[in-house]
């Protein structure tokens, strides 16, 4: 599948949008202005005029409070049939997604290119980030204090604070990265 955050917007991210916005009685203006996006932009990711990038799905997913699976997954589907999605460093595969009772768990493999720094924004609060480095040297976490682990090991981070991944050096790092999102 083309990843979203390059040359085509998937309508369906756009109408599982718009029906949690709607579902939740929040108007376009108010969740662009919680989302910090563009009111203009959230319309057209909402009508399929608009290709998201990682960062924008994860702005809109913590202001609605949901993980980012309810954006790029319809209910029931496999976790296969998700978009991979794209931000400024980062490439996500979505490999499966965990319910337990009190918590969602979304288990993606990530490769982040070298030299560009990603900046995320917030999740919903309780968000914790769990990530295993696989190849490479990956700096990531809160922006001002981010880790640092290399092939083998393993960070984890509070997540609804903006964060940051990039990598350390010239070579691109593959990991898996586990997304923990309390109900």
């Amino acid at each position: 599948m083309e990843p979203v955050g390059t040359s085509r917007a998937d309508p369906a991210v756009g109408e599982r949008l718009r029906a949690l916005r709607e579902a939740r009685g929040v108007s376009l203006s108010a969740l662009a202005r919680s989302a910090g996006i563009g009111k203009a932009t959230l319309s057209g990711l909402e009508h399929g005029t608009r290709n998201p990038t990682l960062e924008t799905l994860y702005a809109v997913a913590g202001a609605l409070g949901v993980p980012l699976t309810a954006l790029v997954l319809a209910p029931g589907d496999p976790p296969g049939a998700a978009v991979d999605v794209r931000g400024a460093a980062v490439t996500a595969t979505l490999l499966e997604v965990f319910e337990e009772a009190g918590a969602t768990f979304e288990l993606f493999w990530m490769r982040v290119r070298p030299g560009v720094v990603q900046h995320s924004p917030p999740h919903a609060p309780g968000v914790t980030e769990h990530v295993t480095v696989h190849q490479g040297v990956l700096r990531a976490g809160p922006g001002p204090a981010p880790l640092v682990a290399r092939a083998g090991e393993h960070i984890r981070f509070e997540a609804d604070v903006p964060h940051v991944y990039s990598t350390v050096g010239p070579g691109e790092v593959v990991a898996n990265l586990l997304i923990r999102s309390p109900r």
